[in-house]
Protein backbone atom coordinates (compact mmCIF):
# COMPACT_ATOMS: atom_id res chain seq x y z
CA UNK A 1 0.00 0.00 0.00
CA UNK A 2 1.37 3.41 -1.02
CA UNK A 3 1.31 6.00 1.74
CA UNK A 4 1.07 8.90 -0.70
CA UNK A 5 -2.51 7.96 -1.58
CA UNK A 6 -3.82 7.08 1.86
CA UNK A 7 -6.43 9.22 3.46
CA UNK A 8 -5.76 10.58 6.88
CA UNK A 9 -2.68 11.85 8.67
CA UNK A 10 0.71 10.51 7.68
CA UNK A 11 2.34 9.02 10.70
CA UNK A 12 5.82 8.22 9.46
CA UNK A 13 7.46 8.59 6.07
CA UNK A 14 9.35 5.78 4.47
CA UNK A 15 13.05 6.26 3.89
CA UNK A 16 12.76 6.12 0.07
CA UNK A 17 9.96 8.73 -0.15
CA UNK A 18 10.69 12.46 0.09
CA UNK A 19 7.75 14.66 1.04
CA UNK A 20 9.52 17.96 1.52
CA UNK A 21 12.61 19.37 -0.14
CA UNK A 22 15.54 20.05 2.06
CA UNK A 23 17.16 23.46 1.99
CA UNK A 24 19.77 23.56 -0.76
CA UNK A 25 23.38 24.08 0.03
CA UNK A 26 25.06 26.96 -1.78
CA UNK A 27 26.26 25.90 -5.19
CA UNK A 28 29.99 25.91 -5.84
CA UNK A 29 31.94 25.72 -9.05
CA UNK A 30 34.76 23.24 -9.59
CA UNK A 31 37.34 25.75 -8.46
CA UNK A 32 35.54 26.30 -5.14
CA UNK A 33 34.08 29.73 -5.91
CA UNK A 34 30.40 30.23 -5.16
CA UNK A 35 28.13 30.34 -8.21
CA UNK A 36 26.24 33.58 -7.86
CA UNK A 37 24.35 35.70 -10.32
CA UNK A 38 26.05 36.26 -13.66
CA UNK A 39 27.57 39.68 -14.34
CA UNK A 40 25.76 42.02 -16.67
CA UNK A 41 26.85 41.96 -20.30
CA UNK A 42 27.86 45.37 -21.57
CA UNK A 43 26.43 46.03 -25.00
CA UNK A 44 28.39 48.23 -27.33
CA UNK A 45 26.53 50.12 -30.00
CA UNK A 46 27.54 49.43 -33.56
CA UNK A 47 27.82 52.05 -36.24
CA UNK A 48 26.15 51.64 -39.60
CA UNK A 49 28.02 53.45 -42.34
CA UNK A 50 25.68 54.82 -44.94
CA UNK A 51 27.10 56.06 -48.17
CA UNK A 52 25.58 57.29 -51.36
CA UNK A 53 27.82 55.23 -53.63
CA UNK A 54 28.42 51.52 -53.75
CA UNK A 55 30.46 50.19 -50.83
CA UNK A 56 33.98 48.98 -51.56
CA UNK A 57 34.03 45.24 -52.06
CA UNK A 58 36.72 42.59 -52.01
CA UNK A 59 34.91 40.64 -54.71
CA UNK A 60 36.38 40.55 -58.18
CA UNK A 61 33.28 39.09 -59.86
CA UNK A 62 29.80 40.45 -59.18
CA UNK A 63 26.34 40.70 -60.72
CA UNK A 64 26.37 37.53 -62.82
CA UNK A 65 23.13 37.19 -64.80
CA UNK A 66 22.17 34.51 -67.32
CA UNK A 67 19.15 35.07 -69.54
CA UNK A 68 16.93 33.71 -70.90
CA UNK A 69 17.08 30.86 -68.42
CA UNK A 70 15.24 28.40 -70.64
CA UNK A 71 17.64 28.47 -73.56
CA UNK A 72 16.67 27.42 -77.06
CA UNK A 73 19.34 28.89 -79.33
CA UNK A 74 21.15 31.90 -77.77
CA UNK A 75 22.51 32.57 -74.27
CA UNK A 76 23.32 35.99 -72.83
CA UNK A 77 25.69 36.29 -69.87
CA UNK A 78 26.13 39.62 -68.12
CA UNK A 79 28.75 40.10 -65.38
CA UNK A 80 30.82 42.83 -63.73
CA UNK A 81 34.50 42.52 -62.84
CA UNK A 82 36.47 44.92 -60.66
CA UNK A 83 39.81 44.85 -62.51
CA UNK A 84 41.50 43.43 -65.59
CA UNK A 85 41.77 39.67 -65.33
CA UNK A 86 41.33 36.41 -67.19
CA UNK A 87 37.68 35.36 -67.54
CA UNK A 88 36.65 31.78 -68.33
CA UNK A 89 33.05 30.82 -69.02
CA UNK A 90 32.30 27.10 -69.27
CA UNK A 91 29.20 24.96 -69.65
CA UNK A 92 29.30 21.76 -67.59
CA UNK A 93 26.92 18.82 -67.40
CA UNK A 94 25.38 17.52 -64.19
CA UNK A 95 28.40 15.31 -63.50
CA UNK A 96 30.79 18.27 -63.74
CA UNK A 97 32.29 17.37 -67.12
CA UNK A 98 33.26 20.29 -69.32
CA UNK A 99 30.86 20.36 -72.31
CA UNK A 100 31.81 23.69 -73.90
CA UNK A 101 34.06 26.67 -73.24
CA UNK A 102 32.33 29.88 -74.28
CA UNK A 103 35.08 32.36 -73.33
CA UNK A 104 38.64 32.17 -72.10
CA UNK A 105 40.30 35.56 -72.48
CA UNK A 106 41.69 38.58 -70.62
CA UNK A 107 38.91 41.12 -70.13
CA UNK A 108 39.01 44.76 -68.99
CA UNK A 109 37.20 45.87 -65.85
CA UNK A 110 33.57 46.91 -65.93
CA UNK A 111 30.26 45.39 -66.95
CA UNK A 112 30.47 42.88 -69.80
CA UNK A 113 27.92 41.05 -71.92
CA UNK A 114 28.65 37.77 -73.72
CA UNK A 115 26.13 36.50 -76.27
CA UNK A 116 26.67 33.07 -77.78
CA UNK A 117 24.70 30.92 -80.20
CA UNK A 118 24.29 27.48 -78.61
CA UNK A 119 23.39 25.73 -81.86
CA UNK A 120 27.12 25.45 -82.64
CA UNK A 121 27.83 23.59 -79.37
CA UNK A 122 25.18 20.91 -80.10
CA UNK A 123 23.88 20.67 -76.54
CA UNK A 124 21.09 18.15 -75.98
CA UNK A 125 18.02 19.07 -73.97
CA UNK A 126 18.52 19.02 -70.21
CA UNK A 127 20.07 20.75 -67.23
CA UNK A 128 23.56 22.23 -67.37
CA UNK A 129 25.70 24.45 -65.19
CA UNK A 130 27.34 27.66 -66.41
CA UNK A 131 30.58 28.45 -64.56
CA UNK A 132 32.03 31.96 -64.74
CA UNK A 133 35.60 32.06 -63.36
CA UNK A 134 37.57 35.26 -62.76
CA UNK A 135 40.91 34.82 -61.03
CA UNK A 136 40.26 32.60 -58.01
CA UNK A 137 36.54 33.40 -57.81
CA UNK A 138 33.81 31.52 -59.61
CA UNK A 139 30.02 31.72 -59.85
CA UNK A 140 27.93 28.75 -60.96
CA UNK A 141 24.45 29.17 -62.43
CA UNK A 142 22.02 26.42 -63.47
CA UNK A 143 20.63 26.65 -66.99
CA UNK A 144 18.01 24.65 -68.87
CA UNK A 145 18.44 23.85 -72.55
CA UNK A 146 15.41 22.92 -74.66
Amino acid sequence: MNLAFTIGPIKQAKADTIYARKAKKPSYLKNGLPAGPLPQVKTTPYIVHSSTGTPPSDKLLTNVQVYPNTITDQINIKYTIARNSIVTIKIMDVLGNNVATLLSDRVDSGERLVSTNLLTTKLTSGFYFLRVMVGTESVIKRITVL
